[in-house]
């Protein structure tokens, strides 16, 4: 799949890339970040991928989210996908809102009018672009791990939680946990899904756990300052649906922290240790016992 490289920049040895496609899921030409660290010259490295939240596209974490560093020292692919197809022709929310259409695709397929021509968010990010990503950088796809922000940590927790055997770790900072209890998601999920909120389940995390989809660990940062914390994030949900699955949650409250991505950039290069940890283990299981 041919990309075209808008730009590039050297960053702590790597390259910081910018490129766009023409998506056939989208009908839209779509556009995505990567960082490379140099350890790629000695061989595919693995990928954690980062969902951002709405309003949202690619360029927030690439110019904000101070990941550089740690995925240099670590030797971590970092690969920022946009929120929507974006264009012209693409329907937005007839009122102009920020929280539905452009910026704010929920990583769904929309089957709704006429939002399902464009919004296939879900396939574009499970498909295509890993795809893209296979294709043109030195990614290694049996090392992949998932993680986003607000809306894209509802996408990072759904898309991992329901592809358990391609990421070896999910994290998000202040995620939405349970779109079909929430505002932001109860009217996402019925412009994109319709009104059967039994199809809503499957894009929604808790509901997922509640309906037996597992994963070995999940780590969330959560500010406490958020203004969102009560009514669209609402965390102990989360807590509690891992609790009853006995799943291994790490949920960290932090005291005086908002929504920003000076939250996020404060706690990134955790979240990429943990991730690192996890994508080494995978390496280790598939290169096997060491011969006596």
């Amino acid at each position: 799949m041919a990309i075209e490289q808008v730009s590039a920049s050297r960053s702590f040895e790597g390259v910081q890339g910018v490129y766009k496609h023409a998506s056939s899921m989208t009908g839209t030409e779509m556009t995505f970040s990567v960082f490379v660290p140099a350890q790629a010259g000695e061989g595919n490295l693995p990928i954690v991928w980062y969902l951002s939240g709405l309003t949202c596209n690619h360029a927030n974490v690439t110019e904000k989210g101070e990941f550089r560093r740690a995925c240099a020292e670590l030797g971590l692919i970092f690969v920022a996908p946009d929120t929507s197809p974006r264009g012209d022709d693409v329907p937005d929310d007839p009122a102009g809102a920020y929280d539905f259409g452009l910026g704010a695709g929920f990583y769904v397929d929309a089957t709704e009018a006429p939002y399902s021509r464009n919004y296939k968010m879900w396939s574009y990010l499970t498909e295509e672009l890993p795809q893209v990503i296979a294709d043109n950088f030195p990614a290694d796809m049996t090392r992949q791990s998932i993680m986003g922000h607000s809306m894209g940590g509802h996408g990072a927790l759904t898309i991992g939680l329901r592809h358990p055997d391609r990421y070896a770790a999910i994290s998000a900072f202040a995620p939405i946990v349970a779109p079909s209890q929430v505002p932001w998601g109860e009217k996402a999920l019925t412009g994109y899904l319709g009104d059967d909120r039994a199809a809503w389940r499957k894009h929604d995390a808790v509901a997922l756990i509640e309906d037996g989809a597992r994963a070995g660990a999940l780590l969330v940062d959560q500010g406490a300052a958020d203004p969102f914390l009560e009514q669209e994030l609402r965390p102990h949900l989360l807590k509690d649906a891992c609790a009853a699955a006995n799943i291994d949650l790490t949920l960290n409250i932090r005291e005086g922290y908002d929504h920003s991505y000076y939250f996020i950039s404060t706690f990134m290069a955790d979240h990429l240790r943990w991730h690192a940890d996890r994508l080494a283990e995978v390496g280790a299981s598939c290169r096997g016992p060491r011969p006596a």
